[in-house]
């Protein structure tokens, strides 16, 4: 990798989506940071997240966010475990960060002794979705840091010399994060809460380096994660070098290229998935014959052919492409030895029924409506043009009621609910109502209705207004998602 410290990063900072900060932060902040002396028997009770003697110190922080990414040609498998090296290339969707994000804030203390004291708590600490994780046992985390790390006294060395008693790259981090929606159940919570870590690391450093570079980080933490790097239309280049510096998520096209697009999340389970992306894919590699023709013959025209529907917005082709490549990633799963069920009963009736609508809308002489997809999770992704999206809501409301727990509220105004029931069908004449059964209540626990959306964001700068409070209490900043 070429380091050139006077190169500007090549990053949108956008509108954040989190208050009190509603203008654009700048890049880093120091604020004097004094915790109570009493806050030593909090930390020892698993109530702080970090504690500094009572001396005056020089804090740093920054909060930002990282979006979810759903691939459309799915990434199963790596050449290299270590480096996250992947067996073909990939290509995703990034989705709108008010409805799914990850937000993380990263605090740089200054460790200088005053008075011949020294700071009582010298390593990183990570807290996640309010749990402190050991970073030690995380081989994979542990990894993103040190890249950073080496990245930040690269140009800490080409920087004047100051008194400080360490440099930034040799103090200790506190790193909270926490996700808006339901973790390790399909929807890629570890690529947006390794996006925004990388992400916001950067930017507590100021590393003046472009977004592909970092992306190479990002992939270090979980392969997907470097594609949650960018905004909109995502590839993540697989590279053919060993040491995988060419293996890097490269932005295909922006949100504002195809805006119309939105995308419907049926969540079917929230809960853990049986078998581990990390586990299932392993799996794959060593003993899926399909996974080999998928890895040869298959993705790379796909790849090439899917950049094409997107830049031209032909949601025919795009439909097309991202319903076979979801069904070849799942026949890869049975293919395995032992085979992986990610799916389940209700997963294929939503694909049956999709199936359906398309069909019947091209009887008519139309093309598709709507396309499914599904990650390692028996949630489903639906993507449909804005046009189509009343219809498809209709249809999924219908087959799959909601439970009164958690009703339909129309977030982006589809119904006029006060003289409509979202669930009547209007729908092509030659559809088949009997493709599927009317599931009860419940099947479907949540939609969340998005669409296409930016890449990772600054927040604030602002000390105890993200994750941590300015004594360094951990707090949450969630906000319910756009769930209907």
């Amino acid at each position: 990798m070429t380091l050139q410290p006077n190169r500007p990063i090549r990053v949108n900072q956008l509108a954040p989506t989190l208050k009190p900060s509603p203008q654009r932060a700048p890049q880093s902040f120091l604020h004097p940071f004094s915790p109570r002396s009493d806050h030593k028997d909090e930390r020892k009770k698993g109530k702080i997240g970090f504690y500094r003697n009572s001396y005056t110190n020089m804090v740093k922080e920054i909060t930002c966010s990282a979006p979810v990414n759903i691939a459309v040609i799915k990434y199963w498998g790596k050449r290299d475990k270590k480096l996250i090296l992947p067996t073909n290339s990939s290509l995703s969707v990034t989705l709108d960060q008010h409805d799914l994000r990850s937000t993380t804030t990263a605090r740089l203390l200054d460790p200088s002794p005053k008075n011949g004291e020294v700071g009582e708590e010298e390593e990183d600490q990570l807290w996640l979705n309010g749990a402190r994780q050991p970073i030690e046992k995380d081989s994979r985390l542990s990894n993103c840091l040190k890249e950073l790390r080496k990245l930040k006294a690269h140009f800490e060395l080409q920087q004047p010399k100051t008194e400080a008693s360490l440099p930034e790259s040799r103090r200790a981090l506190l790193i909270a994060s926490e996700n808006n929606f339901p973790t390790a159940a399909g929807l890629a919570s570890s690529a947006s809460g390794f996006a925004a870590l990388v992400y916001t690391i950067s930017k507590l450093y100021e590393l003046p380096i472009e977004m592909t570079e970092l992306s190479k980080i990002a992939r270090q933490g979980s392969g997907s994660a470097c594609r949650s790097i960018f905004g909109g239309f995502v590839s993540w280049e697989m590279g053919a070098a060993s040491d995988g510096s060419d293996s890097m998520a490269v932005s295909v096209a922006e949100r504002s290229d195809w805006p119309d697009l939105e995308a419907l999340i049926c969540v079917v389970s929230d809960r853990k998935k049986g078998t581990s992306s990390t586990s299932g894919m392993d799996g794959s590699v060593q003993t899926s014959e399909l996974l080999q023709h998928r890895i040869e013959k298959v993705v790379p025209e796909r790849m090439k052919r899917m950049k094409s529907a997107i830049k031209q917005k032909d949601f025919d082709s795009f439909a097309a492409l991202t319903m076979a490549d979801s069904n070849q990633f799942h026949a890869v799963c049975l293919d395995t030895q032992p085979p992986i069920f990610y799916l389940n009963d209700v997963s294929r009736s939503i694909i049956a029924v999709i199936e359906e609508l398309n069909r019947a809308s091209k009887a008519e002489g139309d093309g598709c409506l709507a396309a499914y997809t599904f990650d390692a999770g028996p949630n489903a992704v639906i993507y449909a043009p804005k046009r189509n999206m009343r219809k498809l809501l209709n249809l999924i409301l219908h087959y799959f009621p909601l439970p009164d727990s958690d009703p339909f509220t129309d977030p982006k105004a589809y119904f006029d609910l006060s003289k409509e029931t979202p669930g009547q069908l209007a729908l092509p004449i030659h559809f088949n109502h009997n493709i599927s059964p009317v599931w009860k209540q419940g099947s479907i626990s949540r939609l969340i209705h998005t669409q296409v959306g930016d890449g990772p964001q600054v927040l604030n700068n602002q000390l105890g207004q993200g994750l941590l409070t300015v004594d360094g209490l951990v707090k949450s900043l969630k906000n319910p998602t756009n769930g209907h």
